[in-house]
């Protein structure tokens, strides 16, 4: 995603009226607004069995059986799923691919958006389909699709060895493993979930269930010498390549990296860790009792904890500041280094960080209107509805996209001076 390459002038920029939309067309669903913010779009129906993708005012030119799960792409094109005569392709920009299949779902980007790849079923055969490519090998099932960073490789659980539903002996023999790129590992598993490819995609690393009790990270497809009680996605280190996971042992919650445990802390639950981009830091959501739930980082626990919810953790590029999205006593916060900002909203999403790392945006939900705070401080804007903020990659703009405000059917792209926001 190329944000120099994007409009940074500092003003507001009327982009669509959603009220024409809906003189024109039967129904308009939810709409979408690509990355740069210069474009909204939105599924349409001009009548039965008539649907296609209206952006900023003009629909595509091919119309389909049903569209669906309309979303951008980093590259700001937007893709969708579409039906026609019962079968079913992947659309970009209105364009489906050559080929058609019995079903599609699950569409993955490429960081750069230049690669798309989505699951794919037929004839009761299931594989994955990579810019309109699909896999030579098929499998029973399919599912966790993961795509590596520059999109070239591509890998699913899938079912690799045939059983009947009600065969449970076969099941515990292993019928499950991680296919790369069309190829199954050797090794099968009883069951195989979440993945990660690491940063140049030559490797990937999976969470697997070995027997009935025994869970380990596999990785390339050799499983790690030890097993646990249970585990979560495995992540790779940036720098080194080694590989690491919340594991669970007798005593607790813990981070493993290469079958070892490296956080002396146990906790009741750790999920989601993150490395920071110079592999030397690692934050996670952790609950150090029953009921509370917080961050870690190196294993060292916020003393703020929250007992409903924490979610969407980041880590700042510099890598010395951690952030959050957090729910307590039925009420959201954004919380950033162990400190929580004053407000408290109904719905807060996930937080940005500046390119310095020193700010923090992020679009919360109060009394049903949407709004941009900055370091705990909210813009005067508020909207019908709203995206996330993205700083410009020299940090002293913010862009926000919004419907609403001064007319509550037009969405519009503001672009304001940070320092401007921060008075």
């Amino acid at each position: 995603m190329n944000h120099l390459k994007w409009d940074w002038n500092v003003g507001k920029k009327i982009i669509a009226d959603l009220r024409q939309w809906r003189k024109i067309y039967k129904w308009v669903e939810e709409p979408y607004v690509s990355p740069d913010g210069e474009t909204i779009a939105a599924i349409v129906k001009k009548d039965d069995l008539a649907f296609s993708v209206c952006e900023n005012g003009e629909s595509w030119e091919k119309y389909f059986d049903k569209v669906w799960y309309l979303r951008f792409g980093p590259d700001n094109l937007p893709v969708a799923l579409v039906s026609k005569d019962s079968m079913w392709s992947l659309a970009v920009a209105g364009q489906p691919w050559e080929n058609w299949y019995d079903f599609v779902w699950d569409p993955r980007f490429s960081k750069s958006g230049n690669h798309i790849t989505a699951a794919a079923q037929s004839e009761n055969k299931y594989f994955a389909v990579t810019d309109g490519s699909a896999w030579k090998q098929v499998y029973p099932s399919l599912s966790n699709l993961t795509v590596s960073d520059d999109g070239k490789n591509v890998a699913a659980v899938v079912q690799s060895v045939p059983f009947n539903s009600n065969d449970i002996f076969t099941f515990q023999q292993g019928c499950y493993t991680a296919a790369v790129n069309g190829k199954a590992w050797e090794n099968n598993f009883l069951n195989v979930w979440e993945m990660s490819f690491s940063p140049d995609g030559r490797h990937l690393a999976a969470e697997a269930r070995r027997t009935l009790y025994d869970y380990t990270i596999v990785v390339d497809g050799r499983p790690w010498d030890k097993n646990f009680s249970s585990v979560w996605k495995p992540k790779f280190n940036p720098v080194d390549g080694s590989v690491s996971a919340p594991v669970r042992d007798s005593d607790g919650w813990a981070l493993a990296c290469n079958g070892e445990i490296i956080w002396d802390e146990r906790f009741f639950q750790l999920w989601h860790h993150q490395y920071s981009p110079d592999g030397r830091n690692i934050a996670a959501i952790v609950a150090p009792k029953y009921g509370q739930r917080t961050i870690a980082v190196n294993g060292r626990p916020w003393s703020l904890t929250f007992n409903n919810l924490v979610t969407d953790l980041v880590v700042s590029p510099d890598g010395k500041r951690t952030a959050c999205s957090a729910k307590s006593d039925g009420q959201w916060y954004i919380a950033a280094d162990g400190q929580c900002w004053d407000n408290a909203f109904d719905m807060a999403w996930v937080p940005v960080f500046s390119p310095d790392s020193r700010h923090i945006a992020a679009k919360v939900e109060k009394n049903g209107r949407f709004f941009i705070v900055i370091d705990g401080k909210p813009l005067k804007n508020n909207f019908e509805a709203a995206w996330n903020p993205v700083f410009s990659p020299d940090g002293d703009k913010l862009l926000v996209k919004g419907i609403g405000g001064e007319n509550e059917s037009q969405y519009c792209r503001y672009v304001f001076k940070l320092s401007e926001c921060l008075v």
